[in-house]
């Protein structure tokens, strides 16, 4: 019994952990119909004398306003002192370098944001950041720039922050990002991210509501608990060991860090030094070894070779993102009914149909022996 139910909480965690893409897939927990609150992605780069963020929320928008967007605020963080180290390659290559004590991750700098049901700027709220006047802001509905072929020809709620270099303390060069929604009723967070293609992976969900400087212990954690889950796979479901170690819930030796975008101005900008509008991270990442989001491209579409840029191009000034797409009529989430319906209910049905007239019959054929 114990099994049983081990194997049916796996195979629910690895149902969940498919990729749907960058961090449009999470949280997995997030009602379909109500996705204000989802993060779709992070920028961050530089453009001469500025820094340039890019927030984005609510995937797959089609629909024209008003949508729902008073119960929530969005937050970019800024960590300006946690110290990184840039000598590991490996770290460089998958993360952008390594954190020194990401235990202390904290944020220097916030930008809190409040949206418009039309997806406009509602309000702003900066700290720890100078002269905050001389920062541009643009909000509103823009074309998705991810490039992957399940998000092209939808939109995106935007949020564009044209940050001076200035506003930042003298002489920064490491910095530490992470974006969250957060339930403006309750303060609870829903949503996070940090380095794209993270938590929308399976094993990653966990870190959706935990703050970065607590996640490296989670990870660690977690790890002990699906080490075991693996090891009995392994054992007794050699098939199922498999599925989990190539997109499940299994622990990799390299996922012992925080979920935040480093980027240094020592070294190009482009993921994972920050991230570019341009840069295809599911590529990039998949060279590194998360690989879903890359197939997941190949599998939702016949286009071949796969799609390396944005279905629009991308606007050379402020906001730097597409125009929109016109607005369509939403397509409602699936939903499961028909199939509960065709393959539980309606069989169940017949079923019992089956066993009640099963017991009519040798109720009647019993009366008969007596009667004889």
């Amino acid at each position: 019994m114990l099994y049983a139910r081990i194997l049916l909480l796996s195979l629910l965690s690895l149902v969940s952990s498919v990729s749907i893409a960058s961090d449009h897939a999470d949280p997995i927990s997030l009602d379909p119909k109500t996705q204000e609150p989802n993060i779709t992605g992070l920028f961050f780069y530089p453009e001469g004398d500025n820094m340039i963020v890019v927030f984005n929320v609510r995937r797959a928008l089609t629909a024209a306003p008003p949508y729902d967007f008073a119960p929530y605020e969005y937050t970019v963080h800024f960590d300006l002192h946690s110290k990184l180290k840039f000598d590991n390659e490996e770290d460089r290559a998958r993360y952008g370098g390594t954190i020194v004590n990401p235990e202390t991750i904290e944020a220097d700098a916030q930008v809190t944001i409040h949206l418009n049901d039309d997806g406009t700027l509602k309000d702003k709220t900066v700290k720890g950041l100078k002269n905050p006047e001389s920062i541009v802001f643009y909000a509103g509905v823009r074309d998705d720039p991810f490039i992957f072929p399940r998000f092209f020809n939808v939109n995106v709620v935007s949020m564009v922050m044209k940050i001076p270099k200035t506003a930042f303390p003298a002489n920064q060069q490491d910095w530490l990002l992470w974006g969250t929604s957060k339930s403006v009723k309750d303060g609870k967070q829903i949503d996070h991210v940090g380095r794209s293609n993270r938590t929308q992976l399976g094993r990653f969900d966990i870190l959706n509501t935990v703050h970065p400087n607590q996640h490296v212990a989670l990870i660690k954690e977690k790890a002990v608990s699906r080490k075991k889950l693996q090891d009995f796979f392994l054992a007794c479901i050699p098939a199922l060991a498999q599925l989990n170690q190539l997109s499940g819930l299994l622990i990799r030796h390299y996922d012992m860090v925080p979920d935040v975008m480093v980027y240094t101005n020592r070294f190009a900008p482009g993921f994972p030094n920050g991230r570019r509008l341009t840069d295809d991270v599911a590529l990039l990442t998949c060279n590194q070894g998360d690989c879903p989001l890359q197939e997941n491209a190949f599998i939702d579409t016949k286009q071949w070779p796969r799609a390396t840029v944005n279905d629009k191009p991308l606007l050379s000034e402020f906001p730097y993102l597409a125009e929109p797409w016109p607005a369509r009529p939403q397509t409602p989430p699936p939903s499961c009914w028909p199939y509960i319906m065709k393959f539980v209910v309606i069989p169940g049905m017949i079923l019992v149909g089956l066993i009640a007239g099963l017991v009519i019959w040798c109720r009647k054929r019993c009366c008969k022996h007596q009667h004889a």
